[in-house]
């Protein structure tokens, strides 16, 4: 039996010291038990013989701390490609800005003097178009907080996909009034006399939908009388009415598509009255 027990205990120690618990405490002496081996199944240390659950424990996490070592490289692989791909579109951005910058600067020198050629023009609204700018602060920009709102004299028009343009030759005025959702299109030919075209618009995103609603017609020194175009005041105004997709709006300059596919830039005025 001693043979025995001595042969299982070189696998089950803790077995083989509980089942002979009965034996004088001598036996309890770790120079008596039967645990020195040139290669031991497992490793041991002192308090392994008080507690034997702590041992299988330490066999189930070890694997899984080796397992976390090999993990860690294709880890930090990923950490490190994720940071370069983050400056890398930083810097994307850096040199978008930057465009857009020096193309809002072109398109004010235009509308300062009319004299910047067609060619630089249709190129900073390129790629003011492009830069897809965030619009969360487009319609307080454009239709100011209070009615009757802001006025925008046209500069510039340009065909579809920026084919060519030229300068508005007329006195063209917008107004927005972003408090009451009201727009007015104005064409002002002095003491000759004007045309207004009055409605309601809508926003989304960057959508501004409109809906013309009277026309007024002023000539000479004459009172201005008006026509009524018949809209239904219970339809909100869609895409399926003329819009503009705004692209850059600043507290000088504003930059929009129309639906027809031209695109237009205006810049800040006084509010026109006659």
């Amino acid at each position: 039996m001693g043979s025995q027990a001595l042969s299982s205990s070189r696998f089950f120690p803790f077995s083989w010291v509980a089942l002979n618990s009965s034996q004088p405490s001598s036996c309890l002496n770790p120079s008596v038990l039967p645990l020195k081996s040139k290669n031991p199944p497992f490793p041991l240390h002192a308090n392994a013989i008080t507690s034997p659950f702590s041992l299988l424990r330490f066999q189930r996490l070890n694997p899984r701390a080796t397992l976390d070592e090999k993990d860690q490289s294709p880890l930090l692989v990923q950490q490190q490609e994720e940071e370069e791909e983050e400056e890398e579109q930083e810097e994307v951005q850096t040199q978008i800005n930057k465009d857009v910058e020096e193309s809002v600067k072109v398109l004010k020198n235009a509308a300062k003097t009319r004299k910047v050629a067609a060619e630089e023009i249709l190129s900073a609204l390129s790629v003011i178009e492009k830069a897809k700018i965030n619009p969360s602060g487009f319609l307080q920009t454009l239709g100011g907080s209070k009615s009757p709102g802001r006025t925008w004299m046209l500069i510039f028009t340009a065909e579809k996909q920026l084919k060519g343009g030229r300068y508005f030759p007329l006195t063209a005025v917008q107004r927005f009034d972003a408090a009451g959702k009201r727009i007015e299109n104005g064409v002002y030919l002095g003491p000759i006399g004007c045309l207004t075209f009055e409605g309601r618009f809508t926003w989304k995103n960057r959508i501004l939908a409109f809906i013309f609603e009277r026309v007024r017609v002023k000539i000479g020194p004459l009172n201005p009388f008006e026509i009524s175009l018949g809209q239904k005041e219970d339809r909100e105004p869609s895409t399926k009415d003329p819009f503009f997709i705004w692209f850059y709006i600043d507290e000088e300059i504003a930059v929009a598509r129309g639906r027809s596919g031209g695109t237009a830039f205006w810049c800040r005025c006084r509010r026109v009255t006659t």
